[in-house]
């Protein structure tokens, strides 16, 4: 290997990396708000990319009628949940038109606008507006009775959703793959580097969410609501801060991200219903590299995970998913000998 074959492979590693550090701050974010080892993230990865294609086919994405379901199934919660505790009708429709409401809405205008061959900008922002209020409806659903249950029941939980997600967008979206067009086509060389325009815009994408991130949490009221019930969640309750509300946004906040990951990685492989599920993971293990705890560490350690893949499938091409996810056992080892062990009350 000479300097410029590694340069490639750095250069590659790193447009990688960058999508793995956007689902790994996903995946810190939620653990940090919710204790929630969100397994099923990648999926927000699939649905995005396979979002964005089927708009491009002028069809109506399977998306839609996913949102739907999930919306109908959220309202239906919310009904029962109303008269368990007595509320009144109008409670009861008012927690139902913020549950329903939007997906709804969203939904109608993607219906409309499916078959007007918009521009790929626009798409791509339905497709956002589209994906993103799953992560709600999915907490709702599947994690909002569970919020002080032990991790290793909301790990399994993870585990369950992601095989329903994983089994239902077989059924929404079928088992064909696609590959989405470059959102900037243009290329530039830089002796023997080749930099796409569709890497420009990954590197580009990632710094400025990121960059919106940290604003987020340190200037907004939002963000630092997070915050608090990241730090104690007993605390940020006494405090007024409904638990409820953090875990809805976070998990929305997790949608967006992973969405928005399916864009920028959409160009670059074929995508398929199922295919989430190894890029979300690559995320996970970039986000074990931190301890499930620190930004930066998980940027580091995505990129780390980006270089290991890229590097791997040159020495060896066979073996290159062994060494990325092999690397998190001297990780674990490594931790589990620093850090103090204590027991969950």
């Amino acid at each position: 290997m000479d300097f410029s074959i590694a340069s490639i492979l750095a250069l590659d590693g790193a447009t990688n990396g960058a999508v793995y550090a956007l689902l790994a701050l996903a995946t810190v974010l939620v653990f940090a708000v919710t204790r929630v080892i969100f397994i099923p993230q990648g999926e927000f990865v699939a649905f995005g990319a396979l979002t964005l294609a089927l708009f491009q086919t002028g069809k109506v994405p399977g998306t839609v009628w996913f949102l739907l379901v999930l919306a109908a199934l959220g309202a239906v919660a919310d009904v029962a949940d109303g008269l368990r505790h007595s509320q009144s009708p109008t409670r009861i429709a008012k927690r139902v038109l913020r549950t329903a409401g939007y997906p709804v809405a969203i939904a109608v205008v993607c219906i409309w606008a499916a078959p007007q061959n918009f521009s790929l900008l626009v798409q791509a922002l339905l497709t956002l507006a589209l994906v993103t209020p799953f992560g709600a409806l999915i907490y709702r659903l599947a994690y909002q009775s569970l919020a002080d249950a032990s991790v290793l029941v909301l790990l399994i939980v993870s585990v369950g959703v992601h095989f329903a997600l994983t089994g239902l967008g077989l059924f929404f979206f079928g088992a064909e793959g696609f590959r989405n067009p470059n959102f900037w086509d243009a290329r530039f060389s830089a002796g023997p580097l080749a930099l796409s325009g569709q890497a420009i815009i990954i590197f580009m994408a990632s710094l400025a969410l990121i960059v919106a991130l940290w604003l987020f949490f340190e200037r907004s009221l939002y963000g630092k609501a997070l915050r608090a019930t990241a730090v104690n969640r007993l605390g940020a309750r006494l405090m007024g801060i409904s638990s409820d509300s953090a875990g809805k946004l976070t998990f929305t906040m997790a949608a967006f991200i992973g969405a928005l990951s399916g864009l920028l990685i959409g160009p670059t492989t074929t995508v398929f219903y199922d295919s989430g599920f190894l890029i979300g993971l690559k995320g996970f293990v970039a986000a074990v590299f931190a301890g499930l705890s620190s930004y930066p560490q998980a940027l580091i350690g995505a990129l780390a995970v980006g270089l290991l893949e890229s590097f791997g499938s040159f020495w060896a091409s066979s073996f290159k998913e062994v060494i990325v996810f092999g690397s998190i056992v001297p990780v674990l080892l490594w931790r589990s000998l620093r850090d103090p062990h204590t027991e969950e009350h």
